[in-house]
This record gives structure tokens, sequence and C-alpha cells, in this order.
């Protein structure tokens, strides 16, 4: 039988992974709320790319209570980070067959961090990791903004932990791999995921600066990323190689969608920019601070940074509100 991948939270990635493979003729289902869910059931998911604009018909739920799981589901959790624990919980005991989605279907975790995974073992059995690069936005409900040509989008995928790794979890990563590939997605099936995550971690670790300042600067930037790596190497974090990372992002090439703004910020940015209130700093900058406050360290730069993103979502204020100088004042870091 062939797999039906379920997306749990169909936003800007999960959308993006989920229209993809609906166009191929894939069978996807995807869970979303709010407008967004409605302007998919009535209109399909419209997906804009540098080189297609296309509407794809979709089968669009609000949650658990209205699919009828079976044993041929992937279930793919993309929402933002700190919105997992509640999907989790949501889904985790949603039936099939004799067993529950827990104890019988394989759990594919899409998004940002290092925690997820972690987090998703309280409640599925079988946890696989991604770790995504795909440049993606969902400004407007029932439409989301891919911006690289094929492929669009590299995820790395492996099982958590990795030395729980079975022959059955190699055919099923590669029949993975095969239908994301007829999607124009490509997944590389590394033996271990964590050390490319912990990677990109470093790289998102931007992501509330871009929000706080609508526009990335690179000396706060960099003094962010360097108290982080001074804690991973405090803590004994393993990393892949900076070479195999470079390899393959030069794979992805983003170009312009056209009537998109040419100027579209990452996951953060885009939960700023549209008011929501709450974002995943937490799980990004604020990663940092738990790894070293488990260590018996601080981590000054990333807490603080985290406590002003949260402090944004709270008052609502838009990206740019404040200026790179008062940023780093607040951070107590020099600009470059």
């Amino acid at each position: 039988m062939a797999n039906r991948y379920v997306i749990i939270g169909a936003g800007a990635i999960g959308g993006g992974i989920g229209g993809l493979l609906a166009a191929q003729g894939t069978p996807v289902v995807l869970a979303a709320r709010g407008e967004h869910l409605e302007r998919m059931r009535e209109h399909g998911l419209r997906i804009r790319m540098p080189d297609a604009d296309v509407t794809v018909p979709v089968v669009a739920i609000a949650g658990p209570e209205e699919i009828e799981l079976t044993p041929d589901d992937v279930l793919v959790l993309a929402t933002k980070s700190h919105q997992a624990e509640s999907a989790l919980a949501a889904w985790a005991d949603a039936p099939v067959g004799d067993g529950t989605a827990g104890s019988e279907l394989p759990l594919l975790t899409a998004l940002n961090g290092v925690s997820a995974e972690l987090r998703a073992l309280r409640w599925f059995r079988r946890v696989y990791g991604v770790c995504v690069w795909m440049p993606a936005v969902m400004l407007n409900p029932g439409e989301v903004i891919l911006r690289c040509v094929p492929p669009r989008g590299l995820l790395h995928t492996a099982r958590v932990p990795a030395e729980l790794t079975t022959e059955e979890d190699r055919v099923l990563l590669a029949e993975i791999a095969q239908d994301w590939a007829r999607a124009e997605l490509e997944v590389p099936l590394p033996e271990d995921v964590m050390p490319w995550k912990y990677r990109k971690l470093l790289g998102n670790l931007g992501n509330a600066v871009q929000a706080l300042l609508s526009s990335p600067d690179a000396g706060i930037v960099s003094a962010v990323r360097a108290e982080a790596e001074q804690i991973y190497a405090a803590a004994g974090v393993t990393l892949n190689s900076e070479a195999d990372e470079k390899r393959f992002r030069s794979t992805l090439q983003t170009r312009p969608v056209p009537g998109a703004p040419e100027t579209l910020g990452g996951s953060t940015w885009q939960s700023i920019a549209r008011g929501n209130g709450t974002t995943e700093v937490d799980f990004l900058n604020g990663e940092i601070a738990a790894m070293a406050h488990r260590i018996g360290r601080t981590a000054p730069i990333n807490s603080a940074l985290a406590r002003l993103t949260r402090q944004a979502g709270r008052e609502g204020l838009s990206p740019g509100a404040i200026t790179p100088e008062e940023l780093a004042a607040s951070l107590g870091v020099e600009r470059a």
C-alpha cells in the first residue's frame, strides 16, 4: 500500500510539503485551523513559486477527530516549535486499528530546534527527525510561497535516537525519500540527523534579530551565534561538518516569486509580522539558555534576545519597532 502523509500544521513548511505532494497525486491530508483551513477547504491550496503558480485541491481537516487513520499513514509534524506540545498530545491517542497513532504510526518532526524529537518520544514510539531547509512563507490564508526552484527544499531525515534504526526504518525512509523526490523535495538520509539539526539551530538563532529589526544585523547575529558555539563546546554537542552543510545547501537556489515581496523573513519574523502574539524563540535562543543552565553556565545574550522577542510578541510590536543600536545595547554587544 502507498503511504498517506498526514501533515499536522499545514502552514508555510507543512503546507509547502503537503501541497507539493498532493500536486503529484500522493495521498495527503492537511491539518490546519482558522481561516487558512476554510480557504483550503473551499478553494484548495495555492502554491506560489519562482517558476510556477498552482492551486492544488487538498483534503483539509481541523484535527484527528475528522480522519480515520490507517497503518499506512505517516504523520508529519510541521507546527512551529512552541505549538508542538499541544499537537502531539492531540494526535497521539487517535485510534489506529487496535492501537493508537502513538503506538502504531511513524512521526516525522519537520520543525525548527532540537527538542521536538525528545518531546515527541513521550507520546510516539517511532520518531524521525527532519532538518528542514526550505525557504517558505505563509502570509495569507490558503496560500504558501516557496522561494526555491527545484529542489524546493532539503530535508535530512533519520530515526531518533539513531541507534534504534532498524531495517524497517530504512525501508520506510527510502519510500519517503522517493515519494518526496517526485514532489521536488530532496530527502538525504544520514545515519544521525541531530548533528544537522544542531548546526541548523545556529543559523536559526538570527531569526529573532531579524524579527525585531525587520532585517538582519551581522554584528549582533555574530555575537548571538558565538555565545551559542561556546555553549555547544562546553556541552559536548556534535555537529555535522561545515563543508557538508555548505555542499548540501548549495543545491538550493532561491529566485524571486512573481508578485511576492522580495524581502520575506524567517519563521519568527512571520509570527511577529502576523501579530500572532507568540513565537518559537524559546525553542531557538531559549534552547541555548536551557543548554547553558543544564551545565551550570549562563547564556546572557541569547537569554536577553529571547526575552525581548517574547515581549515584542506580547505587545504586538511590528518588525523594525526597535533600532539596531537599541537592540545591541539591550543585549550588551557591540555592532560590527
